[in-house]
C-alpha cells in the first residue's frame, strides 16, 4: 500500500515536471526570473543566484509533500 502512494506521487512530480519544461516559456511567471533573483554583471564575471526561485519552489514542494503525508 505505501509502494503504492510513493509511485502514484512520483508520477505526479514527474507529470508536473514534464508540462513545466513543455509550457514553461509560455507562463506569465518565468522562474529563475522573479524578482528578488540575485543578478550581478561585472565587467569580466557574472553571478546568478536565484533566491525568489528557491523559496518559492521550497514553498511548494512543502505544501506538496505536507499535502501527500495527510
Amino acid at each position: 500500500m505505501d509502494i503504492g502512494r510513493v509511485l502514484i506521487a512520483l508520477g505526479l512530480v514527474l507529470l508536473a515536471a514534464g508540462l513545466l519544461f513543455s509550457f514553461g516559456g509560455r507562463l506569465p511567471l518565468r522562474l529563475g526570473h522573479l524578482p528578488g533573483d540575485i543578478y550581478i554583471h561585472g565587467k569580466n564575471f557574472s553571478f546568478y543566484f536565484p533566491l525568489a526561485t528557491c523559496i518559492s519552489l521550497s514553498a511548494l514542494f512543502s505544501l506538496a509533500l505536507w499535502i501527500l503525508r495527510r
